[in-house]
């Protein structure tokens, strides 16, 4: 796998190729980096040109002077995606995924740039918008993280993310999730809540979205639960609904095996 850094806006930015082929982009979620998607990116890279960013503050990028007191809105992740994808010089449409928060992303690229659309996947996301009391909790939390750290995150966090049998009987799993959110800045996970508190609802827009899209969810996703993701992929024109068994909301490192014949049955078909 290639690191490659580049300037955007003064901030540099850190993305991660493999493969060649048909563009893949593999946005992750909060609070981890592109390491969250390893499973896809080994198996994915042979038959495609894998691209996977770190978003603002996460991995290897930087941050913005303003972006932890001031938030980062999807939008503006958004267009560090396309501003990847310029660096690179990739002129044909992308099949776009992203999981959880980088589903959030993935709706405003697909608003602002269609035409480098080829066909989605949604991993363990949702369309709605944060409850005032969600929104309120994102915000107190980049309100205290720096006098906090990250230790409270981890233990509140990671509760919600896995499937009960992962939690009981997969250290391994627990770990991994554990080290990938202690390896988040404040700084980052400060930005991130206070954009993901101030996302919009593209609920009712889910028709405009005209492009092949899997919808994968795990079936025990606490998060972003099987049964709303199944409605998002009815509301979608041509989406395609995957559930995967064993698997919470880190269904690509819970079930890989699974979340990778999907997507590869998938791009076999787009």
């Amino acid at each position: 796998m290639n690191q490659h850094n580049l300037m955007v806006n003064g901030i540099e930015l850190a993305c991660h190729t493999a493969g060649e082929g048909l563009p893949l982009v593999l946005i992750h979620g909060f609070p981890f980096d592109h390491t969250m998607w390893a499973p896809q990116i080994e198996t994915l890279s042979s038959r495609c040109q894998v691209i996977a960013p770190d978003l603002r503050g996460y991995g290897a990028s930087k941050m913005g002077t303003t972006d932890s007191s001031d938030g980062v809105d999807m939008a503006t992740y958004a267009q560090d995606v396309a501003a990847w994808l310029d660096e690179f010089e990739v002129r044909e449409p992308v099949i776009l995924c992203g999981f959880s928060m980088g589903g959030y992303i993935l709706w405003q690229f697909a608003k602002r740039h269609p035409e480098r659309i080829r066909a989605l996947i949604l991993c363990d996301t949702r369309t709605v918008a944060d409850s005032p009391e969600a929104s309120a909790g994102r915000r107190k939390m980049a309100e205290s993280i720096e006098d906090t750290g990250v230790e409270p995150v981890v233990e509140g966090l990671v509760p919600k993310l896995l499937a009960t049998d992962t939690l009981a009987n997969r250290p391994e799993i627990v770990q991994q999730v554990s080290e990938m959110i202690r390896q988040a800045s404040p700084a980052a996970i400060a930005s991130a809540q206070r954009g993901m508190a101030a996302r919009e609802d593209v609920s009712a827009e889910l028709d405009s979205f005209d492009w092949p899209a899997l919808v994968v969810v795990g079936e025990e996703d606490a998060i972003s639960p099987a049964e709303e993701m199944r409605g998002i992929a009815k509301s979608l024109p041509q989406g395609q609904f995957c559930e995967i068994a064993g698997a919470g909301h880190m269904t690509a490192l819970e079930n890989p095996v699974a979340v990778n014949d999907a997507m590869q049955r998938f791009i076999e078909l787009v």
